[in-house]
């Protein structure tokens, strides 16, 4: 975790210092020509129109030039450095500890169903439709899909949002999630929109999902005409919100960033227990900001009045739930259809007629608003796009080297076992060949016969909407028949000769020894990386004790510029994705894992050559062998403590 924030100056981008920790074995150089950095053009003041009536077109590249610019100074403004970290609170206020669990008072509450957790259960039946396939055949092809359920729309949640323990020493007692949240704070909520399902509803309706309880609240109930005219039979969607206070309460003007880790780590475990049931996942990502809002209903919470500085006091409406995104669970197999975002659009508009129950509870009493978190947030508000393409691309299998390198467990053994590790042992060694099926299980478009990656068809990046963005830079430290050093893995091949002319010169862009053909990953520089890969992790020793670490490095600018600054938030759900399949890989395969939030942005940028904002490292990663704390004792998830925690 990072340590406590500070106010900082603004950040110098340049830092030679670091060339002194470049390993000796590499043969760095400080006295090339320096690359340019790109200059940011955009100005938050316009010139005047030669036209006094701007058409909708200049208004809209107006608006996108402001909403990109208040982006750009986001990201630079919540940059740690060496010498000082992100605005964030000088201490935590434990008094106002925000609850972790949302509750919509009054409204109806369903219980779910919990199943066995390990084969070996005497209560699990293996002809039964709670059974879990092994976890590494779900990324070769998907099972029969199973319909529409109280019990697998159960497992479902279980398998991907639901506790999965609760843990304690002394007088502390807390609860852990199947998906990880940075600092265990868990901003994500998540809401199921279904047709009727025996012992909960007999009509369509939107629940909000209770994680504590593993229960559905019935929030509302919708017109029983919405999926046929919408969906294929067997549908459903899931929608993700983020109440940025729980983050920003410890992390401060970061906290948005983290915020949008989750979203992306809570698409991923959706995906992947989905996947378990025949199910495939998309984002409805045509739908708007305003759209999301109707189908939660989330348009109900006070207005939040954002104010023009940071300001602390008594303001309930800051617990406000964001709408982040929607995804579509189909069966798998039903092939391609459409979506008309345009009519989906209007009869969600509908909605607000609808009866909503239940009130969200209060989750502190007292609030501190770090106000360009939400003139962030503003800014990346994506609109209705109702021209988009609804696509559904072919399932694709991920590469798969031997089965050796995983330990024969289901899948919900290792997602409802995966934890984040708080140290690693320093010792552990991971043999190359492991190394490399969990690289391959890292790539967007999964193994093509050496064609391109760039689409996300492989489990689970084909829920995303876009071509990969994330590509990682990785510090190798105790991989057995692999040299120590610095390595790229190269997640959309189109930019491959961009990220070459981008790095150092130098670097080696060579394929390592024994590396698959369809896995782009390439050595750049050889060396002990350990010491440079722990300062660079805000001199934390998770970074440099494990097998490897990673930095994920997201095409940056250019994507918002392409595409429009609502990309922003999607490049961290991206990074989110990518590091819940390194979650999930590390325990299939005997070890552990982390994200690392805290790390300084523009060193990491230094180390690899790269200028300017066309590339910028979004999320940090380590594997490998975990200490346990044997002072902290593991209890069930449910039943839990009968108190929050």
């Amino acid at each position: 975790m990072p340590p406590l924030f500070h106010h900082r100056p603004p950040l110098s981008l340049r830092h030679p210092h670091l060339l002194l920790l470049l390993p000796t074995t590499t043969t760095t150089t400080t006295t090339t020509t320096p690359k340019k950095a790109p200059t940011l053009t955009m100005s938050l003041s316009s010139s005047p129109s030669p036209s006094p009536s701007p058409s909708i077109e200049e208004d809209s590249d107006k608006q996108q030039k402001l909403s990109l610019n208040q982006i750009i100074k986001y990201h630079n403004q919540t940059k740690h450095s060496f010498t000082n970290y992100a605005r964030g609170p000088h201490g935590l206020d434990w008094a106002n500890q925000p609850n972790p669990f949302r509750r919509y008072l009054s409204s109806p509450l369903f219980p779910l169903l919990h199943f066995p957790t390990t084969p070996e259960d005497p209560n699990n039946n293996p002809s039964s439709p709670t059974d879990s396939p092994l976890y590494s055949s779900v990324f070769l092809s998907l099972p029969s899909p199973k319909p529409i359920s109280n019990s697998t729309i159960s497992q479902l949640f279980f398998d991907s949002l639901a506790l999965s323990a609760w843990k304690t020493t002394g007088f502390s007692t807390w609860s852990l999630r199947v998906n990880p949240s940075s600092g265990n704070l868990h901003p994500t909520e998540a809401y199921l929109i279904s047709p009727p399902i025996d012992s909960v509803s007999n009509s369509p309706f939107v629940a909000h999902y209770a994680p504590k309880e593993h229960s559905l609240e019935i929030r509302t109930h919708i017109p029983s005409g919405f999926f046929p005219k919408f969906f294929p039979q067997g549908s459903f969607l899931i929608g993700f919100s983020s109440i940025f206070w729980r983050e920003a309460w410890k992390y401060g003007e970061r906290a948005f960033r983290y915020c949008n880790h989750d979203v992306g780590h809570a698409i991923a475990a959706v995906s992947m227990a989905a996947a378990g049931l025949g199910w495939d996942v998309k984002i409805l990502d045509g739908l708007g900001y305003g759209d999301l809002e109707k189908l939660m209903g989330l348009e109900f919470f006070p207005e939040f009045k954002i104010p023009s500085r940071l300001v602390k006091g008594k303001f309930p409406e800051i617990e406000f739930e964001h709408p982040d995104c929607v995804l579509v669970v189909f069966p798998n197999g039903v092939g391609e259809f459409d979506v008309n975002y345009k009519e989906l659009s209007l009869a969600l508009s509908e909605f607000l007629k609808l009866e909503w129950k239940g009130k969200p509870n209060l989750l502190s009493k007292e609030h501190v608003c770090w106000d360009i978190i939400y003139r962030t947030a503003e800014a990346a508000k994506k609109p209705l796009m109702a021209r988009n393409k609804f696509m559904v691309e072919p399932f694709q299998s991920s590469g798969r080297l031997s089965e050796q390198s995983y330990k024969g467990f289901t899948l919900r053994e290792v997602v409802r076992k995966r934890r984040s590790a708080v140290d690693m042992d320093g010792v552990t060694v991971m043999g190359r060949g492991t190394f490399y099926q969990i690289m391959l299980h890292c790539l967007s478009s999964g193994s093509r016969a050496r064609e391109k990656q760039r689409k996300q068809m492989a489990l689970p990046f084909r829920a995303l909407s876009w071509d990969s963005e994330v590509h990682a830079a990785l510090f190798v430290h105790r991989v057995e028949g692999l040299s120590m050093g610095l390595y790229f893995l190269v997640r959309n091949e189109d930019h491959f000769d961009d990220l070459k002319r981008a790095t150092r010169f130098e670097f080696k862009w060579k394929k390592p020894e024994g590396c698959p053909d369809d896995l782009p990953l390439f050595e750049l520089a050889r060396g002990d990386y350990r010491q440079l890969a722990k300062k660079l992790s805000c001199h934390q020793d998770i970074a440099s004790d494990g097998c490897f670490s990673l930095g994920m490095v997201a095409h940056f600018e250019p994507t918002m510029r392409s595409k429009g600054s609502w990309m922003y938030p999607r490049l961290f759900w991206e990074t989110g994705v990518l590091g819940q399949v390194l979650y999930l890989e590390s325990h299939a395969v005997g070890i552990s894992a982390t994200g690392i939030g805290c790390f300084f942005d523009d060193p990491v940028h230094e180390v690899l050559g790269l200028r300017g904002s066309n590339y910028q490292s979004l999320y940090h990663f380590t594997v490998g062998g975990p200490v346990i704390d044997t002072r902290i004792m593991s209890l069930p998830a449910y039943p839990g403590p009968s108190v929050d925690a």
